[in-house]
């Protein structure tokens, strides 16, 4: 069954069994299971269906980004950049619009070019649970953002079912991918009683340049090489559940085809502690964490690689600590009242160390951000009301108090300096009040009627609001070179940061609308127009232009506050052609997004609209073996940032095939992707810029051409 309803494209994609429950409803969603064998029943949401789990785990097997977890959703599209570094896009907003919180982290970027996001620091193998709220969301689920929030949990302890019995169980898979000879394998194992679980979880990915479809050449600065680790000890005994996961991620390289750095290291240390009790008056949850970030940044071979005298090092180091408390109270067999408190503590120093012998990147060192905080404390309260059985409302506030502030910096050559507007640049923060204190405001409001059996209709209205982020208020830099490292959207242009940058205002209102056959297994179509007005958007303002290389210009621009909208309108659907005993089960899925953002400061198109898109598949089970045929079609990207000199792409459809068997303890898939191998351009890849360093070419960042996967899975 595909999803019955939806609110603003609610996502859910869970790995254990579920069951409903009047008093554990929370938010509509769409549910995709995962391959997951926890004991404990996970929350079902109203309306909620399952996608097949083997359509997931090819996904998973496949692809080494947890952001293709998300791709061909309604309202979603992908920011790639790195391979492994995808940044999700809910109805044509993203980064730090987007809260993502991985098992009750919000994690942040901690990188001036956002190289490593929140997704790349989790492997795709370990998910459990993803809901993706578009827009409007719960405030329960998510401050500070104007987006929506994706919430990540990784797979649920494991305990035997009976006492003084110990099971072990896992799982094990390797993947190959023809194009950029890409290989990686993940696993983890579990060894458990009815109390105590313990669980290793590991993976492993890497992969050369990749190539363009026919004729489009090899794409440079596209290589990655990535490991991950944890170990998740959690402890039950009746209706209370301990669990905690500590964890490491090591990235030692990845290129970044559309920014003029790659990543030469970036390693996460974390620790992440829950507990989770059930009792008779409702549930109580609290977590608390810690995370440390090393991060570099310099060139690899592509845009002519670095040694000590050579290149440009770049290096930062974040730490987040924060705890996240909430109570879901049933107050009657209608009421259900959800509270909570959380504190996020961030730190952040950005540092670019002197090169040797260099005139320009010396003898001193740069510092970007130095000594920057952003602590954030987050209180909520909202009410769940079921009116009957086809009617259930939300209301919900919230209020974030963001407290921002950062040291004196320093540039290449002191504080005296030799560049006079970089000092002067200098001396401007350095005596400016920098210390900043926002106090934010949330509201939404949901209603989901039932109207009769073949249709449902949800509506509803969210006030976000989202402080900037340290790099948007706090960098400096007035020079080309200084000003060209800060910038994650793969334009090739140039920024600054602006000290008194107000907070995004986002007022949302969204309506959908469900048809389905009565017992919602059949055939449906959902439709979801959306609008969004956004006060003080963080925007930029353009100061003058250089020249780059190959003629190409670089537009110098600053962070500002502009007003801007977003409508929309998301579609789905699908239909069971077939179902016998013969042929198996034959189902048709569809979806189409279409998204159009403007700023009404400077009447021009907002930055990285992803253009009409959608996909058209078929997909058959039967017995133990399954399979899909997928167009994909993109129109021509026309509408674009002329501040960003943002580059159009032509349209183009791309065909995609796979298969899945399964045979005793042992999963095969295989797939072959851009069977045609299409020549197409990524509409939010950016500019290749290492293709223009390395080539002196200048294009639009190229897709990914025809690639063979095979992947390889072992349960037991």
């Amino acid at each position: 069954m595909l999803s019955v309803f939806f609110i603003q494209s609610s996502v859910s994609v869970w790995a254990a069994e579920t069951s409903s429950s009047a008093k554990t409803q929370t938010l509509p969603a769409i549910n995709i299971n995962a391959d997951d064998i926890a004991d404990e029943p996970s929350e079902i949401t109203p309306g909620s269906t399952t996608l097949k789990a083997d359509q997931l785990k090819s996904v998973v097997n496949n692809s080494p980004d947890t952001g293709a977890l998300l791709e061909h959703q309604m309202g979603i599209s992908l920011y790639k950049s790195g391979r492994i570094a995808s940044l999700p896009v809910l109805n044509g907003m993203a980064d730090d619009r987007v809260a993502t919180v991985i098992d009750g982290m919000r994690i942040t970027g901690d990188c001036p070019n956002h190289m490593n996001p929140a997704l790349s620091y989790l492997n795709p193998h370990d998910v459990s649970v993803i809901n993706i709220m578009a827009g409007i969301a719960p405030v329960s689920l998510g401050g500070d953002s104007t987006a929506g929030t994706i919430n990540i949990e990784r797979k649920s302890p494991v305990f035997a079912k009976k006492k003084n019995k110990i099971i072990s169980t896992g799982q094990v898979s390797g993947f190959f991918h023809s194009n950029g000879k890409g290989l990686g394998a993940s696993g983890d194992v579990t060894v458990a009683n009815d109390h105590v679980s313990i669980r290793y979880n590991g993976g492993w990915s890497q992969s050369r340049n990749y190539h363009a479809g026919a004729g489009g050449g090899k794409v440079k600065s596209t290589q990655y090489k990535m490991f991950n680790h944890d170990v998740t000890l959690a402890y039950k005994k009746d209706n209370h559940l301990l669990s905690l996961n500590i964890g490491q991620t090591d990235t030692p390289y990845e290129g970044f085809p559309n920014a003029y750095m790659d990543m030469t290291k970036n390693q996460s240390v974390f620790i992440n502690g829950k507990y989770k009790g059930d009792f008779d008056w409702g549930t109580l949850e609290a977590r608390g964490y810690w995370q440390r970030v090393t991060h570099a940044m310099n060139m690899l071979g592509d845009k002519g690689g670095h040694s000590p005298t050579t290149g440009m090092p770049m290096n930062n180091i974040g730490r987040l600590a924060g705890y996240d408390i909430k109570g879901t109270i049933y107050l009657n067999n209608k009421n259900t009242l959800r509270v909570g408190n959380e504190f996020a503590y961030y730190t952040l120093n950005d540092w670019w160390p002197a090169l040797q012998g260099s005139m320009m990147m010396g003898p001193n060192t740069y510092h970007n951000i130095n000594r920057g905080h952003r602590n954030r404390l987050g209180t909520y309260a909202e009410l769940e009301t079921q009116w009957d059985h086809d009617i259930i409302t939300l209301l919900g506030v919230r209020n974030d108090v963001v407290m921002m502030n950062t040291g004196q910096v320093s540039g290449y050559k002191g504080l005296a300096g030799m560049n006079a507007t970089e000092v002067a640049a200098m001396d401007r923060f350095n005596s400016a009040n920098r210390g900043k204190t926002d106090v934010n405001f949330d509201v939404t409001a949901l209603l989901r009627w039932k109207a009769d059996p073949n249709f449902t209709w949800e509506t509803g209205y969210a006030r976000k609001t989202r402080s900037p982020n340290l790099y948007e208020r706090y960098s400096w830099g007035t020079t080309p070179m200084a000003m060209r490292m800060v910038g994650w959207f793969g334009d090739g242009n140039a920024y600054r940061g602006d000290i008194n940058l107000k907070p995004e205002i986002a007022n949302t209102i969204s309506t959908s609308f469900n048809f389905h056959d009565t017992k919602q297994e059949v055939w449906e179509l959902k439709i979801q127009p959306y609008y969004t007005y956004i006060h003080h958007y963080i925007n930029v303002n353009y100061l003058g232009s250089a020249s780059g290389r190959a003629g190409t210009t670089i537009s110098n621009l600053q962070f500002a506050n502009h007003n801007a909208q977003l409508y929309g309108v998301n579609s789905a659907g699908s239909y069971n052609v077939w179902n016998s005993k013969k042929f198996g089960k034959g189902v048709l899925q569809s979806n189409l997004n279409w998204v159009r953002g403007t700023d009404l400061t400077n009447h021009t198109n907002l930055y990285h609209m992803m253009p009409v898109n959608g996909t058209l598949s078929l997909n058959q089970y039967i017995g133990n073996w399954s399979g899909r045929i997928e167009g994909e079609f993109v129109n021509a990207k026309g509408l674009t940032d002329p501040l960003r000199r943002e580059p159009k792409t032509p349209g183009y459809i791309l065909l995609n095939m796979g298969a899945s068997y399964t045979w005793n303890m042992f999963r095969l898939d295989g797939s072959i992707e851009n069977v045609m191998n299409k020549k197409y351009y990524l509409p939010m890849g950016g500019l290749s810029i290492g293709d223009l360093i390395a080539d002196n070419r200048v294009r639009a960042l190229p897709g990914i051409g025809r690639s063979f996967n095979v992947a390889l899975t072992a349960s037991f």
